[in-house]
């Protein structure tokens, strides 16, 4: 396991959390990796979304695997006197037949896992991908949740919580994600006491695992907001959690973005 502990404690120049051409992203890792050379990173982790058993856009094909472990090969031996390179995955939770825990993920090269929530399932079983854009969310809403944003929030928490107790990762991802679309659906949802109920038995659930959190700093420039929201930060930061702060970087560009802001925050509560 990466001691992601020390390495934090001596540098802030790190990213754990970034996806290329195997998944979601926009470019191959090879501008990643030159991007993240050139901005002076130190730890640099590639991190696709996994394999999963159903039909998604977004992860990555399970027969890509190998390539994208060779590929993680040949960066580390051009750039290994500049930089660590490490091996990943985003690891979608679908319930407890799939996820991070999995034999499968257990038994793969990895430096580390991360261990994520995108997908719930509506009341019939199928899988929903709730991590999209809000005008997605709201579609889905209505076409396959018939409205009922307490049953959305209610089962990514839960589902969350269940990915938690099961373990097989080291990071949990973007754990209040659900927050920002279920806010823009429902105005005022995440302030409401059940809500924060919620957000905080899953915190509890962390505090248990030992599991390191990361701050996920992809929306703060577009959306205004990080995950998890910063009034949980302290909490975390009283019970002695390793917090990374990640940029969750698509494009190659802004694998640095909003990295500092999130960790001056975070230094001026320590």
């Amino acid at each position: 396991m990466i001691d992601f502990k020390s390495i934090i404690s001596r540098t802030d120049r790190y990213n754990f959390h970034s996806h290329t051409q195997f998944c979601d992203g926009r470019f191959p890792m090879s501008d990643f990796a030159e991007a993240a050379v050139a901005a002076g990173f130190r730890h640099y982790g590639f991190s696709p979304h996994s394999p999963v058993p159903i039909d998604s856009p977004c992860n990555m094909a399970r027969d890509l695997v190998p390539e994208y472990f060779a590929e993680v090969e040949r960066l580390r031996a051009i750039y290994g006197q500049k930089i660590n390179f490490y091996c990943s995955m985003e690891i979608d939770y679908l319930g407890p037949d799939w996820g991070p825990s999995h034999p499968y993920f257990r038994d793969l090269p990895l430096d580390y896992r991360i261990g994520s929530v995108h997908f719930i399932p509506d009341k019939t079983g199928r899988m929903i991908d709730v991590d999209g854009s809000p005008d997605g969310f709201r579609r889905k809403m209505e076409e396959s949740f018939g409205g009922d944003i307490r049953y959305v929030v209610d089962k990514f928490y839960d589902r969350s919580i269940e990915m938690v107790i099961a373990g097989g990762f080291d990071i949990i991802g973007h754990f209040d994600k659900i927050g920002y679309n279920a806010s823009v659906y429902s105005p005022g949802i995440e302030k409401e006491a059940w809500y924060d109920r919620r957000v905080s038995e899953l915190v509890d659930a962390i505090l248990d695992s030992g599991v390191v959190v990361e701050i996920n700093t992809k929306s703060r420039e577009t959306n205004g907001r990080f995950f998890p929201a910063e009034r949980y930060w302290r909490r975390l930061l009283d019970n002695d959690v390793t917090i990374v702060v990640n940029s969750d970087a698509h494009y190659p560009a802004l694998i640095d973005a909003s990295r500092g802001e999130a960790l001056s925050r975070l230094q001026a509560l320590s």
